[in-house]
């Protein structure tokens, strides 16, 4: 449905151009969106109107005309004045309603058909009648990107995104929840993961210059096929959690980006539980101190380059050295020989992961 404020833009705007009052009102005859005050004194006529056969009437020195959606009677259109020039005015005002309906309903059913197609709850044989239905492409390139903003409940973000994207009819712009904007963005032929960071970059810019804050913008993988488009959806999805656990300096992040993270995202949290009990025995490696921590990190940042590590850290390199063995004491790893590295590595990820589903459970 339409909203009032849509209406009442609407007739404004024509009120403007053609220097006729206008109202919108109900079947029940209540007004919906008026430019004068006391409209009120038509509702009456507009009830007795609505019950007659004709589709247009002048009473008492205003011009009625029935509004229809398809076969169904929407709204009453009153046009103050009498005369030729207000009786055509009416007629272009109504018929410019009934468009807008049309078109509006049209926007709601493939709305309905993208939340539907995102979800998973269509059958294959519908995907495919639906979208030729509403004349949809079927095997375009597509990518989905979800936006979550701090303002994430705003219902404004969805409409600044749709402004943004404005009337371009292959790109899709939803929401399946109260917390993020989803949008099925059409890809051209040629369009690589950099374009696509662009695009993504671009919105991002955008949504600061509107007052959002706190924006983080995830994308799955490129698909080829509708079908395939809640593939990409979930992808997007787990860019956007796996983002926040291992990457939370990053406001976008691509499925495609994500490694081992992606991996350990998927594992049941006894089975990491079990990992780290075996591994450290009843010690965590998020209890070590932060002088080893900060040596731990910048040692995996600099590919296990002692050298480059003690440079950085602005030590002697045989400081690092003593820094390693005694890590190597408590923990049975040498972060030196590579399996080892790769095992804690893995560890400390693995340890964030639970601690991020903890907060999320609680």
């Amino acid at each position: 449905m339409i909203s009032n404020q849509i209406l009442q833009n609407t007739i404004e705007g024509l009120k403007a151009i053609a220097r006729v009052e206008l109202c919108v009102m109900d079947v029940d005859g209540k007004e919906v969106a008026s430019t004068v005050a006391g409209m009120e004194s038509c509702s009456a006529a507009a009830v007795e109107f609505v019950g007659s056969a004709a589709d247009s009437q002048e009473i008492q020195g205003y011009q009625y005309f029935k509004i229809f959606d398809e076969l169904q009677l929407e709204y009453i259109l009153i046009a103050g004045g009498a005369g030729e020039d207000v009786y055509m005015v009416g007629k272009m005002v109504a018929f410019q309603i009934q468009g807008l309906l049309i078109a509006y309903k049209e926007r709601f059913d493939k709305d309905n058909f993208i939340k539907n197609l995102l979800l998973d709850n269509l059958l294959l044989v519908d995907i495919y009648s639906r979208a030729k239905k509403l004349h949809i492409q079927t095997d375009g390139k597509r990518v989905v990107m979800i936006i979550e903003t701090e303002n994430g409940k705003d219902s404004n973000v969805l409409e600044l995104m749709r402004t943004y994207y404005g009337n371009n009819s292959k790109d899709f712009i939803t929401a399946v929840d109260e917390n993020n904007v989803i949008v099925v963005k059409d890809l051209s032929e040629g369009d690589s993961s950099k374009e696509i960071d662009k695009t993504a970059r671009n919105a991002e810019a955008y949504l600061l210059k509107e007052g959002m804050k706190n924006i983080r913008i995830s994308y799955g993988t490129t698909v080829n096929e509708i079908k395939e488009v809640s593939r990409s959806y979930k992808e997007a999805k787990m860019a956007l959690d796996v983002g926040k656990i291992f990457f939370d300096e990053r406001d976008i992040v691509a499925y495609s980006e994500l490694g081992i993270g992606r991996l350990i995202y998927q594992l049941p949290i006894p089975l990491c539980k079990m990992f780290i009990k075996e591994i450290f025995g009843g010690k965590s490696p998020d209890d070590f101190d932060e002088e080893t921590l900060t040596t731990i990190n910048k040692f995996f940042e600099n590919s296990l380059n002692v050298s480059e590590t003690s440079r950085q850290l602005f030590i002697h390199r045989n400081t690092l050295v003593y820094r390693l063995d005694k890590l190597q004491k408590s923990t049975g790893l040498d972060l030196r020989v590579f399996e080892d590295a790769i095992t804690f590595k893995i560890a400390l990820m693995v340890v964030k992961y639970m601690k991020y589903m903890e907060t999320f459970e609680y």
